[in-house]
């Protein structure tokens, strides 16, 4: 009975530091991901403003670019 209380414990201290380490890569890849969409709604914000038509569609597109930029380049907000 000893014999497998011990392995358990042991067997799980094991598993549980890859599975830390696996975490940490996945939250590198989703902040790296994060900044590069950040590069393409800032610049796709700003052309879309310097080139926008007057109407209410351009505006919408125009707020959904912000909306985007704002969400990739503040995750936390």
């Amino acid at each position: 009975m000893k014999n497998i209380i011990l392995l358990t414990l042991l067997s799980t201290l094991a598993f549980s530091g890859f599975f830390k380490e696996s975490e940490v890569k996945v939250d590198q890849v989703q902040k790296e991901e994060a900044a590069r969409l950040c590069k393409i709604y800032t610049k796709k914000a700003s052309d879309y403003k310097a080139e926008m038509r007057d109407d209410q569609f351009a505006k919408a597109t125009l707020k959904n670019y912000v909306r985007l930029e704002t969400k990739y380049c503040n995750p936390n907000s």
